[in-house]
């Protein structure tokens, strides 16, 4: 397992817009169309990484929690398929259904999204408020495989939690630690 850190795109950027297969619908979806209310959580992910098998239960968890407070959850894998067939987008389809993911599981076939959002691992998480404004990203919480802490999501939540109640969010953030982005090759 490579230990990649997040890249930790600036606070404040505004969400670069996308048009992902949806591999769950077998559709086109955008961010227009799929932001929240009050937020949004965009999270780099992928079928066979240990670190995004590790928090998947919990991750399906807080997405039923805070889908009904406003604040939308995207799944997108960018990972090069030909040399990780595993994470294919018919495969993508069966792990959304098999890890009860829902929210939508985008497939970034060039990668240009995860390049526009600066994304360097699986999992990375990036919380925008209603304005699609970045106001956290990094780690889900301190919890890897084989550290003993409970996946609980707590950093993330604590952002969720502030942006819902208008309370500022520290600007101290952690990044996420995963497995590198499979990159095409030039």
């Amino acid at each position: 397992m490579a230990n990649t850190p997040s890249n930790m795109l600036p606070l404040g950027t505004i969400a670069p817009d996308f048009n992902l297969l949806d591999t769950t619908l077998e559709k086109k979806r955008t961010l227009a169309e799929l932001k929240g209310d009050k937020g949004t959580v965009i999270m780099f992910i992928c079928n066979h990484c240990p670190f995004v098998k590790h928090v998947n239960a919990q991750l399906s968890k807080t997405a039923i929690d805070y889908q009904p407070l406003g604040i939308s959850f995207i799944g997108i894998s960018s990972n090069d398929v030909e040399k990780y067939p595993k994470d294919a987008p018919h495969l993508m389809k069966l792990i959304a259904k098999e890890q009860n993911y829902t929210f939508p599981y985008l497939y970034d076939e060039t990668q240009e999204v995860a390049k526009a959002y600066d994304a360097a691992c699986t999992p990375d998480f990036y919380l925008f408020d209603k304005d699609l404004k970045l106001v956290y990203r990094g780690q889900f919480d301190n919890s890897r495989p084989g550290n003993g802490l409970a996946v609980t999501g707590a950093d993330l939540k604590a952002a969720m939690d502030n942006l819902l109640n208008g309370t500022p969010i520290d600007p101290l953030q952690k990044p996420s630690i995963g497995c590198n982005i499979k990159w095409k090759e030039a």
